[in-house]
């Protein structure tokens, strides 16, 4: 508390002390010599301590003065170390700026010596260019009078054969460039084709034109019969399958080229043959119930193909006609996974060759569509896709590609060109196709029967599927070098007279052997 303050709160009590007093003797003055004790000892009290205060008060101050001055003098050797610093950096930087006036004084005095040594060599220069030009005049009008040409015809000259030599290095440059693109191209075109048949390798399935149904037991096959052929018959007709029942023991032969139908009569057969009831009407209702089940199974299938190859927005009966495809077989391939692996093998190529991609795999998936209805509408089957594929909205380029896919028509864009390329691929593919069994066989024995009609051949055997032909010949009929000629002729003759898929080799066996017994 401020010590003055203190004083007058002192001064306060001392006054009202003191009017205490006189009030007191007032009221009675038997209190007087007390009030005027207690007041001489309170002024006392209040003197002394008044007087401790005030001395609290002064050694207070000195202790701020002390403080204060102790600050002032802190503050004053830092800004006395700051002055001393700042002059130090002061001094450095004028000693800085000194040295580089030094330094750039002397590069100005070296500049100014290069500019006299430069100006001498000028003037040297220029003597010396006189002297040149002079030579070269001199040399000039001797060569004039040695060739009879003036210096513009000899420029002239030299011109016309510099453009002669420029237009045959040209020429000879591009005819090497054009054959590294040719070889380039190639090269390129096979990397693109191999690339894109690595990355896809889709299965195919074998279909032929039977299924067989098996049967819990052979007193079931009375049972599909019926009485006096009644269910069969009715089976038959409303399906268009042939039923074959025959010894084999439980089981039932459909036959049919249709193989939707026959897909329809096999679930139909195995419902009746499950539900027991097998009558005529009971038949139609299965069937019919099949073949809608059929049409929405068919609708999958198609909107499967789509989803797996990235195509969309088909047209929904061409989904369907799509689907359909999964029930038709061309050489025993999936038309369907054919048409998804040519969908596949487009897109690979069209990405490497930065064409369209999606055109190109729209393109491909439908490019076979033809084939679901080409026993119903008369015409080929690219025709037919064609046909199927601008009347649902597709556009020309799509239209041209599924057209002339079998060159039935010009192709008119390199998407075309690709469905095509990708349609031989996965059509020529090993394993992909197969031959009926009897086609084969057929093929084996004219190949052999044409190799056994060479004079001098003994055996011929049709090897790897008919894809290499061995002949073994009579060594004392045909030598060494007949031997060659032998499978030239043999290879002529194959190719004029045969039809075949791929290559077939022909390999010629030539060997003298000696036997002899030991008894």
């Amino acid at each position: 508390m401020d010590p003055l303050k203190m004083a007058w709160i002192a001064v306060g009590i001392l006054i009202g002390i003191i009017l205490n007093a006189i009030g007191s003797r007032i009221m009675g003055r038997r209190y007087v010599s007390r009030a005027r004790r207690e007041a001489a000892q309170a002024i006392s009290d209040a003197e002394r301590e008044a007087a401790t205060i005030l001395k609290e008060a002064q050694t207070e101050l000195k202790e701020q003065r002390i403080e204060l001055r102790a600050e002032v003098e802190r503050e004053a050797r830092e800004q006395r170390r700051e002055l001393v610093a700042l002059e130090k950096r002061i001094l450095a930087k004028e000693e800085s700026v000194d040295k580089r006036v030094e330094l750039l004084e002397t590069k100005a005095n070296e500049v100014s010596a290069k500019d006299r040594e430069l100006a001498k060599r000028e003037q040297a220069l220029e003597g010396r260019q006189e002297e040149i030009d002079r030579i070269i005049q001199e040399q000039r009008t001797k060569l004039e009078n040695v060739s009879g040409m003036s210096a513009e015809q000899a420029k002239r000259e030299l011109f016309t054969q510099l453009e002669n030599e420029v237009r045959r290095d040209t020429a000879l440059r591009l005819k090497r460039i054009e054959d590294e693109l040719v070889e380039n191209s190639e090269k390129r075109a096979q990397w693109v084709i191999s690339q894109a048949i690595q990355r896809c390798a889709a299965d195919h399935v074998a279909e032929s034109t039977v299924s067989v149904v098996d049967l819990p037991n052979d007193e079931m096959k009375g049972r599909i019969i019926g009485r006096e052929g009644r269910n069969i018959r009715a089976l038959e007709s409303v399906t268009g399958i042939n039923i074959i029942i025959d010894d084999t023991p439980e089981a039932v032969i459909l036959s049919g080229f249709d193989p939707i139908r026959r897909e329809v009569a096999r679930i139909a057969l195995e419902r009746l043959i499950q539900d027991g009831r097998i009558h005529p009407a009971r038949i139609e209702e299965v069937v019919a119930k099949v073949q809608e089940e059929m049409n929405q199974t068919i609708k999958e299938l198609g909107e499967a193909a789509c989803l797996e190859t990235g195509v969309h927005g088909l047209h929904p009966e061409i989904v369907k006609l799509l689907g359909r495809l999964n029930y038709r077989t061309s050489y025993g391939q999936n038309v369907l996974r054919h048409a998804q692996e040519v969908c596949h093998l487009a897109g690979m190529m069209a990405a490497e060759l930065g064409l369209n991609v999606a055109e190109a795999k729209r393109a491909a998936l439908i490019h076979d569509i033809g084939k679901s209805v080409t026993h119903e509408i008369e015409g080929s089957h690219a025709a037919i896709g064609a046909d199927f594929a601008r009347r649902y909205g597709e556009i020309p380029n799509i239209v041209n590609a599924i057209a002339a896919h079998h060159n039935e028509q010009e192709k008119s864009s390199v998407i075309a060109v690709l469905v095509q390329a990708a349609d031989a691929l996965s059509a020529a593919r090993p394993g992909a196709r197969r031959e009926t069994i009897e086609s084969y066989v057929k093929r084996l024995e004219q190949l052999e029967a044409l190799a056994n009609g060479f004079e001098g051949v003994e055996k011929s055997y049709a090897l790897q599927a008919g894809r290499e032909v061995r002949l073994a010949v009579v060594p004392e009929k045909v030598d060494d070098a007949q031997a060659a000629q032998l499978a030239r002729d043999v290879a002529r003759k194959v190719e004029q007279e045969m039809t075949y898929p791929g290559q077939i080799r022909i390999t010629v066996i030539r060997e003298t052997r000696a036997t002899e017994t030991a008894n």
